[in-house]
C-alpha cells in the first residue's frame, strides 16, 4: 500500500478514501506466486488468500505501509505478526513470529469457538431483539383477522383484508428496503437500527386507535417503512462483526428472534382475546414491546468495523475490532486481512453512486451471481408457504371447524414449535451448511403440506380431522424452522462484497417482502377459490419448485470469510450447475441411496492458503 494514500474528510460526514488506493491492489497481486483468480469469472473455482505467495520481506513492507497510512506506527510489530498470521491461518502453531500468547488466543478459536467477547454477544442480542417485532406483528395480525374485518365491514372483501395484512411487506418490497443503502451510508449500522426502531414503536401503537380500515392500512404501511431498513441492516451488522466459524449461528439469531416474536405474539393473542371488542387492537399494538430495549441499548454496541473501514475510519475500526475479539492479535489479523480483500473488492466492484451500485448487482458477473443466489433463497422462503401460516393459521383452523379459542390455541402450538425447532439451527447452520439444510427442508415441507391438504377430504364429523390437520401443519413447521427459517437472511447478508453489501441486501429483502406481500394479499382469495385443500396442494408444488432452484443456483457459503466468498460467487452459474447435476448428484445417489461407502466426491472448490482448507467437500459444494 502506498504511503502517499490520503484520507480526507467527506463533506457529508465521515471520511472517504481516495481512489489512488486501488493502485495498491496491483501492488499486492503482483507478488502472488500464481495468477490471481479473476473475481468476476472464476472458472477454475479457486478460493485464494490475497496474501498467498507474498514473500516475508514484502509482507512486512505491506504491513509497514498500512501502519504508516492509517496511524498505527506504534503497533508495527503487532501488524507484522498479524500479517504473517493472515497469510498462514492454518499454520499458526509453527509460526515463529507469533508469541505464545498470540498462539493461545488463535488456538482458542478452534477449541472454544463459542467463547466470544461480551461486546459481540451484546451486539447480537440487541440486533436479535429488534427482529422480534416482525414476528410479533405477523401473529398480531393472525389473531386480529378473526375480528377487525367484521368491525370495519370488510369481512366479505378478501382483497381488502389481504391488503391490510400485507401492508408492511408491500412497503418493504416496494419502498423501504432500497432505503437501506443511503440510510446505512450516512448513519452507519447502529444509527440505522435506532431510526428504524422508532417506526416499530409509534405506528405499532397507532394501530390500536384506528377508526376504519384505511387508517389501519396507513399505520401498517409506516411499520413497513421502518421494518424494511431494519431487517436489511441487522443481518449485515451481525455478519460483519461475527467470526467465520460461527457467523451463520450468530446471524441466524435474527430469524430465531422472529420465531420468538411469533411465539410471544400468539401468547398475546391468547391473553387478550377475551377482553371484548378491543381485543384485536391490543393484539396488534402489543408488538411495540421488543422495540423499546433496542432503542435504549443499540448505542452501547460497537459499530461494524468493516463499515468504519469502508468510511476510512481505521482507528475507530481497530478499536471496534478490539471490543469484538479477545486479543489485539485477533483484531489486527482480521483488520489487515479484511483490508487486503477490501482493496481488491473495491478495485473489481467499485460503484461510485447508488444507481451505479444498483446497476452493478445486475451487470457485473460476480455480483449478478450473488444476486441470483440471494434471490433464489429469499423467494424460496415465500414459496414454502410459511408466511401464510404466520398470517392465516387461525383462519385455516377456523375453516376446518375450530372456534376462536381453539383456533388461537392451535396457532399457539404452531408458534411454540416454530421457536423450539429453530434452536437446532444454531449448531447445524455452520456444521451442516446452509445449502444442505435447504435441500433437506423443502421435500419434507412439501410432504407435510400434501398431508395437511388431504385432511380436508375427511368427514367433518370425524373428531380426528382437525387434530390430524394440526399435526401435519406442526410437522411442516418442524421441517421449516431449522432449515428455511434461518438461512435466507444469513445467506443474503454474507454473499455480497462490502462495496455492494447494503444495496445487495436491500434487493434481497425487497424481493422477499414483495413476494410475501403478494402471498398475503392473494391468500384469502386463493383460499376461497381453491378451497383449503387446493391451497395446501398449491404450496406443496411451490416447495418442489424451491428445491429445484436451490439445487442449481445456490452455492454454499458456510465457514468462509466474507472476503473469500468473492471467489465462490465468481464461479460461473453454468459451471456450478453442471457440477451439481453431473458430479454431486451421482455421488449422492451412490453414497446415500445405494449405500456405497467407496463413493468419492471430487470437490468443486480448490483452496489456496485459506483457513477453510479442511472443509469437507460434500458439505461445501
Amino acid at each position: 500500500m502506498s504511503s502517499t494514500e490520503s484520507v480526507q474528510d467527506n463533506p457529508k460526514g465521515g471520511t472517504a478514501i481516495h481512489d489512488d488506493k486501488f493502485e495498491d491492489v496491483a501492488h499486492i497481486e503482483s507478488h502472488h506466486s500464481g495468477t490471481v483468480v479473476n473475481r468476476n469469472r472464476n472458472v477454475s473455482a479457486k478460493i485464494q488468500n490475497p496474501l498467498t505467495g507474498v514473500d516475508r520481506a514484502q509482507l512486512y513492507k505491506l504491513a509497514d505501509e498500512f501502519c504508516d497510512t492509517h496511524g498505527f506506527q506504534d503497533k508495527q510489530d503487532l501488524f507484522h505478526r498479524a500479517a504473517v498470521l493472515a497469510q498462514n491461518p492454518n499454520d499458526y502453531e509453527s509460526l515463529s513470529e507469533l508469541t505464545e500468547d498470540d498462539k493461545y488466543w488463535v488456538r482458542r478459536e478452534y477449541t472454544n469457538k463459542w467463547s466470544q467477547t461480551r461486546s459481540l454477544y451484546f451486539l447480537v442480542i440487541v440486533c436479535s431483539i429488534g427482529s422480534a417485532v416482525q414476528g410479533w406483528d405477523n401473529t398480531g395480525a393472525n389473531g386480529s383477522n378473526l375480528s377487525f374485518p367484521k368491525e370495519f365491514g370488510i369481512e366479505d372483501n378478501t382483497w381488502l383484508v389481504g391488503l391490510v395484512n400485507a401492508a408492511p411487506s408491500l412497503i418493504v418490497g416496494t419502498i423501504s428496503a432500497p432505503l437501506c443503502d443511503p440510510v446505512n451510508h450516512y448513519l452507519g449500522r447502529r444509527g440505522a437500527v435506532f431510526i428504524t426502531g422508532l417506526f416499530c414503536v409509534f405506528p405499532v401503537l397507532g394501530q390500536a386507535f384506528t377508526r376504519n380500515w384505511w387508517e389501519l392500512f396507513i399505520c401498517r404501511c409506516l411499520i413497513g417503512l421502518g421494518m424494511g431498513v431494519k431487517i436489511t441492516t441487522i443481518p449485515i451488522y451481525t455478519a460483519e462483526t461475527a467470526p467465520p466459524s460461527i457467523r451463520g449461528a450468530l446471524v441466524m439469531s435474527f430469524q430465531l428472534w422472529v420465531a420468538f416474536g411469533i411465539f410471544f405474539g400468539f401468547c398475546s393473542n391468547l391473553i387478550f382475546y377475551r377482553i371484548g371488542a378491543i381485543a384485536w387492537r391490543v393484539q396488534l399494538a402489543a408488538a411495540f414491546v421488543p422495540a423499546i430495549p433496542v432503542l435504549l441499548m443499540c448505542w452501547f454496541a460497537p459499530e461494524s468495523p468493516r463499515w468504519l473501514m469502508k468510511k476510512g475510519r481505521y482507528q475507530k475500526a481497530f478499536a471496534s475490532f478490539c471490543r469484538l475479539r479477545f486479543s489485539e492479535i485477533q483484531a489486527a489479523r482480521d483488520m489487515f486481512y479484511a483490508h487486503c480483500q477490501i482493496l481488491e473488492e473495491m478495485k473489481a466492484h467499485q460503484g461510485t453512486t447508488y444507481f451505479t451500485r444498483l446497476r452493478d448487482i445486475f451487470t457485473k458477473p460476480r455480483l449478478r451471481r450473488a444476486n441470483l443466489a440471494s434471490w433464489t433463497v429469499m423467494i424460496g422462503q415465500q414459496l414454502c408457504g410459511i408466511n401464510i401460516m404466520a398470517f392465516y393459521s387461525s383462519t385455516i383452523f377456523a375453516e376446518a371447524g375450530y372456534n376462536i379459542r381453539d383456533s388461537l390455541l392451535a396457532s399457539f402450538g404452531f408458534g411454540l414449535i416454530n421457536t423450539i425447532f429453530a434452536l437446532p439451527a444454531i449448531w447445524t447452520i455452520d456444521t451442516f451448511g446452509r445449502r444442505n439444510l435447504l435441500l433437506l427442508g423443502f421435500p419434507l415441507m412439501a410432504l407435510s403440506l400434501l398431508w395437511a391438504g388431504s385432511m380436508f377430504f375427511m368427514d367433518p364429523a370425524n373428531s380426528a380431522r382437525v387434530p390430524v390437520l394440526a399435526v401435519a401443519i406442526y410437522l411442516f413447521t418442524i421441517a421449516y424452522s431449522p432449515t428455511m427459517g434461518p438461512c435466507p437472511f444469513v445467506y443474503a447478508a454474507e454473499c455480497y462484497p462490502l462495496t455492494h453489501r447494503e444495496i445487495g441486501m436491500s434487493f434481497a429483502v425487497q424481493q422477499n417482502n414483495f413476494w410475501s406481500s403478494v402471498l398475503g394479499l392473494t391468500f384469502p382469495s386463493l383460499l376461497r377459490a381453491l378451497q383449503p385443500w387446493g391451497a395446501f396442494y398449491f404450496y406443496a408444488g411451490t416447495n418442489i419448485l424451491g428445491l429445484i432452484l436451490i439445487f442449481f443456483f445456490m452455492p454454499e457459503t458456510a465457514q468462509r470469510t466474507l472476503e473469500e466468498l468473492d471467489f465462490v460467487f465468481a464461479v460461473p452459474v453454468g459451471v456450478f450447475a453442471k457440477y451439481q447435476l453431473s458430479t454431486w448428484l451421482p455421488w449422492w445417489i451412490k453414497r446415500y441411496v445405494l449405500f456405497r461407502r467407496d463413493a468419492k466426491l471430487e470437490p468443486l472448490y480448490h483452496l489456496e492458503g485459506v483457513a477453510g482448507e479442511g472443509t469437507r467437500p460434500e458439505r461445501a459444494h
